[in-house]
């Protein structure tokens, strides 16, 4: 008799940070492990058009998507953008407690402004970036931008240098996975100022010989 041959059933996905479930296809639940699912959210966020990213994990027979990245449709930014405004933006790295992020800011301006004031409000965002996502896990992190969260917090501080009419995150990704062990070395590990210190030995030394000679002379005289 001739073998029968398998086919591809659909399996269920869990997705709980939007509380939804989606389901692939494949041969065997294993073989979803490691897969990559993009997911549309406008519907769920009421046109605020976010494209999300997910990785599955296979567990106990059990599929679970968690969050890799989310991206801002840039046809919702260009119709944010009006005559008489200024956008500002920033690409930066940064630690967060469990991972490492690649994080993209997007600021509107109420108005026409200055580079300095752009570049303030880039320097600002980037330093409170830091203190924001350094205590918090990557999944919080997600669920804040989607929940508008985190973005209201930061406008209520930049309004301080300028006022905003938009204050968003274009896009988001995880660069790296840190174990805890990881995430505490960087903290720990200072910074090592060689550069410092060899210039301060040169200038002792330059500062020594000058001396030398005086005393050499002194000895002479005498």
């Amino acid at each position: 008799m001739a073998q029968l041959k398998k086919k591809k059933r659909f399996y269920d996905v869990e997705m709980p940070l939007i509380n939804k479930q989606t389901q692939l296809l494949a041969y065997e639940i294993s073989e979803l492990d490691g897969k990559f699912i993009k997911y549309d959210l406008t519907r769920i966020l009421r046109g605020k058009s976010i494209l999300m990213q997910f990785k599955v994990f296979v567990k106990d027979d059990k599929a679970i998507a968690l969050p890799r990245g989310m991206v801002l449709m840039s046809y919702f930014l260009r119709r944010m953008i009006r005559k008489g405004t200024d956008y500002v933006e920033d690409s930066f790295s940064v630690e967060c407690k469990d991972a490492l992020l690649k994080i993209k800011p997007f600021l509107i301006t109420r108005r026409k402004v200055s580079k300095r004031v752009r570049r303030g409000l880039r320097d600002k965002t980037k330093e409170e970036l830091k203190k924001y996502l350094k205590e918090k896990t990557y999944e919080r992190i997600f669920e804040e931008i989607l929940k508008n969260k985190m973005q209201k917090e930061l406008s209520s501080v930049l309004k301080k240098i300028y006022p905003l009419s938009l204050c968003e995150i274009k896009s988001m990704e995880i660069e790296k996975d840190l174990d805890m062990k990881e995430a505490k070395e960087i903290k720990e590990t200072p910074k090592k100022p060689e550069e410092k210190t060899k210039k301060e030995e040169k200038e002792i030394k330059e500062e020594k010989k000058p001396k030398k000679k005086e005393a050499e002379e002194e000895t002479q005289k005498e």
